[in-house]
């Protein structure tokens, strides 16, 4: 009797330990899917729809700039070309606006001051014992300004076909874009003369993609919330006063 009431308590405990190890078992399995559900991050797709660029862009500012170079300079990768280039900019804005210097006046006392130390050089040099001066044989290239002008006439095309469509009638928003853009130039051009404008767009051109570039996880919030504003008021006025305007019939397109 002794011998069966031990071999049935040596059953009981051995099924309480395997009851006991299943629920360590599963306890810990549980919780390491929860912890790995904790730990796993959000997938790149749905932390990317949520991040607001601003104008929609989906490259890096140093891509939308067009890359190489110019954008390097843009966004001052090295700061002594930067400078340099923007250092030049401000010395030709001085030398035109404010001390009145004419462009046909300088290219002239340039050249003559060039021409005359080259001159006297070259009849020198016997006297001042030092080698005549080697004036290299200057030849431009062909393709370079073929390649500029043949983008000069795309865009320009591009530009004027543009001007079409909007004058034709199809698009009242783009009409009245453009209307304000020209409305804001002529306004901007009676404040400043053409190369005051240009020196002002060269500066903003080396001054807002740096600092955009830098600041822009803070900008495009606020971008986010000017664009859903813009959107609002444009809707407001669009079921007020654009839907009332009457628009005419759109041409068809000949094949």
């Amino acid at each position: 009797m002794a011998e069966e009431s031990e071999s049935k308590q040596s059953a009981v405990e051995s099924m309480m330990e395997k009851i006991s190890e299943k629920i360590h078992g599963h306890d810990s399995s549980s919780s390491s899917d929860s912890d790995s559900d904790h730990e796993k991050p959000a997938s790149p797709s749905s932390v990317k729809a949520k991040i607001y660029r601003l104008f929609g862009r989906e490259r890096p500012v140093h891509h939308v700039l067009g890359g190489g170079k110019p954008a390097d300079v843009f966004l001052w990768r090295n700061k002594k070309i930067s400078a340099g280039v923007l250092g030049g900019a401000t010395a030709i804005w001085v030398l035109f606006e404010l001390i009145e210097y004419h462009l046909l006046t300088l290219i002239c006392h340039i050249s003559i001051l060039c021409l005359a130390l080259l001159f006297l050089w070259s009849n020198a040099h016997t006297f001042i014992h030092k080698s005549p001066p080697r004036i290299p044989e200057i030849h431009l290239p062909e393709e370079p300004f073929l390649q500029v002008a043949s983008a000069l006439a795309i865009e320009l095309n591009q530009g004027l076909k543009l001007l079409r469509d909007i004058a034709s009638g199809r698009n009242l928003k783009e009409f009245l874009m453009v209307i304000a853009a020209f409305w804001v130039l002529s306004i901007v051009g009676s404040w400043c003369n053409f190369l005051t404008l240009f020196y002002i767009c060269f500066v903003l051109l080396h001054t807002v993609p740096v600092l955009y570039e830098k600041y822009e996880d803070k900008v495009d919030p606020f971008a986010e919330k000017a664009a859903i504003e813009i959107k609002k008021q444009y809707a407001v006025f669009d079921a007020k006063v654009l839907s009332k305007i009457p628009m005419g019939p759109l041409k068809a397109k000949k094949v």
